[in-house]
């Protein structure tokens, strides 16, 4: 190929420009999932080249001379069908080679699928000044191409589309939304999926942002013994500091688990208080405990509110039993066990309604467990001596 260029004086200068040695149609097509193509590569007339000294591949795999066929003196086709979704959202690659592999031409596939309309949105905000929120992807979520998201929000009743900036902020389907919202004022917020093969938009969610406050997880979690109590255990904690300055309720959750496994049991009538005494515990057991908390009733909203994160996990131990295995105690006589079987079954009462945060009869509770201590200590320091 030849261009001329103007020089001075009106003389033109050509210059040559060495011409594609070949070009792939169609360049760069978008399919859907199953579907079938007919490429063509047509050499210059220049590379002296002819279609039988061509060949393809895709994403570097050399094609089946089965599937080619020769249009005419310069052109080789290839037939692909059934094609899967693209290997990378950038696209395959169906490159056409000469005899000895140089690179001819190439082409980029983009197979997928349209996106599905976003679901599940979910807000919250950690300072009534900001919002984030995640969605999902659809039921299928994977379309084998480059999908971009983009959060879109505005007040309910008037005022413009206004765009999220900042996402990924929680996780690979979230934006953040960091300053200039107001409150008492009802917001719709939606996303729009879209990609090569078209666009999905989700269902509107409306929202006030008073009434999806959450809060960082309590501090200062502190677990420890309660005396030598060897089935309880005392959790204390502060509240929130964010939200502090903030006319609010909160009530917590308590979870608890043993060392050796996983699963947690979860104490949920710990109301707004920041301290729990767990009850009915293993004696000489590690426990692992955690607590989260749920801010609501926020300048006066009446939602619930949204639950923060769990803690971390606070380890602590209850005591071990004092009790030497294999002493059994002393026949007692038969109006003695009656009152140790009427005991025991009161105080079993009591223990059951201890559980959890509960302060029903804890300090008469306590009296007695104490006392019982004691006395299987005494009684474990005579016996060995009665034997001799």
């Amino acid at each position: 190929m030849e261009i001329f260029v103007a020089g001075e004086q009106d003389h033109q200068t050509t210059v040559s420009v060495p011409a594609h040695p070949a070009v792939i149609s169609p360049q760069d097509p978008t399919l859907v999932i199953g579907s079938s193509l007919t490429a063509a590569c047509t050499v210059n007339t220049d590379s002296h080249l002819s279609a039988e000294d061509l060949y393809w591949t895709l994403n570097g795999r050399r094609l089946p001379a089965e599937s080619y066929k020769v249009l005419n003196a310069t052109t080789l086709s290839v037939a692909l069908a059934h094609l899967n979704g693209s290997k990378q959202q950038s696209g395959d690659n169906l490159v056409c080679h000469s005899r000895d592999g140089g690179i001819l031409a190439g082409s980029c596939l983009y197979v997928g699928l349209p996106p599905e309309k976003p679901v599940n949105i979910t807000c919250w905000s950690k300072n009534m000044k900001d919002l984030t929120c995640k969605w999902a992807p659809g039921t299928e979520g994977e379309t084998y191409l480059h999908t971009n998201y983009t959060l879109k929000y505005k007040l309910r009743w008037y005022g413009r589309d206004n765009t999220c900036q900042e996402y990924h902020t929680a996780g690979p389907y979230s934006c953040h939304i960091p300053k200039d919202l107001a409150l008492f004022t009802p917001y719709e917020i939606w996303v729009e999926a879209s990609n090569r093969l078209g666009v999905a938009v989700s269902d509107v969610v409306m929202l006030d942002v008073l009434d999806v406050v959450t809060t960082d997880p309590p501090a200062d979690v502190h677990v420890s013994r309660v005396g030598d109590l060897e089935d309880q255990l005392s959790v204390r904690w502060t509240s929130p500091p964010a939200l502090k300055d903030f006319l609010f309720q909160a009530k917590y959750q308590i979870q608890y688990r043993v060392e050796d496994s996983s699963e947690w049991k979860v104490v949920d009538d710990v109301g707004n208080q920041t301290s729990c005494r767990l009850a009915g515990l293993r004696p000489g057991t590690v426990y692992f405990v955690q607590v989260r908390c749920n801010p609501f009733g926020i300048y006066g909203s009446k939602k619930s509110g949204i639950w923060s994160d769990w803690s971390n996990p606070t380890a602590a131990s209850t005591p071990r039993s004092e009790r030497i295995p294999g002493v059994c105690d002393p026949k007692s006589g038969e109006q003695n066990s009656t009152l140790r079987r009427e005991l025991k079954q009161f105080f079993g009462w009591v223990k059951k309604h201890a559980y959890g945060c509960s302060n029903l009869s804890i300090k008469l509770y306590d009296q007695w467990r104490v006392w019982l201590q004691k006395s299987h200590k005494t009684r474990n320091q005579v016996l060995p001596s009665d034997k001799l």
